[in-house]
C-alpha cells in the first residue's frame, strides 16, 4: 500500500509543483501486474494550461522531479518509464505479493487508498491554491492471466487476492 499510494503522491506533488495554483484531475490508473509481482503502473490525468506549459517549456522536468520524489520516500526500487504533462508510467518493483500453491500462482495487491494523498497534500504551502480530485474516473488492476477488477471513481480501493491456474 505504501508503495502505490506513494507513486500516486508523487505523480500529484509532481504536477503541482509544475504551478501554484491549478486542480488535477485524476483518469485512469492501470496497475499490470506482472509474473513475478513487479507491475506497470500507468496514470492518466489532467493538468491546467499553466501546468502543462512548465511542462512543455521545459522549465519542470516531470521525469527527474518523479524519480527523485519515489527514491527519496520509498525502499522499493521504482523506474520511471515516462512522466508527461497528461500521463506517467512507472515500473514498481515487487508490488504485489506472490505465492505459489498446489491451486496456482496466488497475487495479492496492497489496497490503496487516495485520502492518504490528500492528505499529505494539505501539509504544503500550495493546498490552498488547489482543488485535486483524487479518486479517479476508472481504476484497472490487471493481472498476468489477463483477469482484471475495475474500480469507478473510488478513493480507496481494496487489496486484490487472485488465483492463476496450476
Amino acid at each position: 500500500m505504501k508503495i502505490v499510494r506513494g507513486v500516486l503522491f508523487a505523480v500529484l506533488v509532481l504536477a503541482f509543483c509544475l504551478a501554484p495554483a491549478g486542480a488535477l484531475r485524476a483518469h485512469n490508473l492501470t496497475i499490470a501486474v506482472q509474473e513475478n509481482g513487479d507491475a506497470r503502473v500507468d496514470f492518466n490525468y489532467e493538468l491546467t494550461w499553466i501546468e502543462q506549459a512548465a511542462v512543455f517549456t521545459k522549465l519542470a522536468d516531470p521525469g527527474a522531479e518523479l524519480k527523485s520524489a519515489l527514491e527519496n520516500n520509498f525502499v522499493v526500487s521504482v523506474d520511471v518509464i515516462y512522466a508527461g504533462n497528461a500521463e506517467s508510467s512507472v515500473f514498481v518493483h515487487s508490488f504485489a505479493s506472490v505465492k505459489t500453491t498446489p491451486e496456482g500462482t496466488v497475487y495479492t495487491t496492497p489496497a490503496l487508498s487516495f485520502e492518504n494523498a490528500q492528505r499529505a497534500l494539505n501539509n504544503y504551502w500550495f493546498a490552498p491554491l488547489v482543488s485535486p480530485d483524487l479518486s479517479p474516473d476508472v481504476t484497472r488492476v490487471v493481472f498476468p492471466d489477463g483477469y482484471s477488477r475495475e474500480f469507478t471513481d473510488q478513493i480507496a480501493i481494496p487489496s486484490i487476492t487472485h488465483t492463476t491456474g496450476a
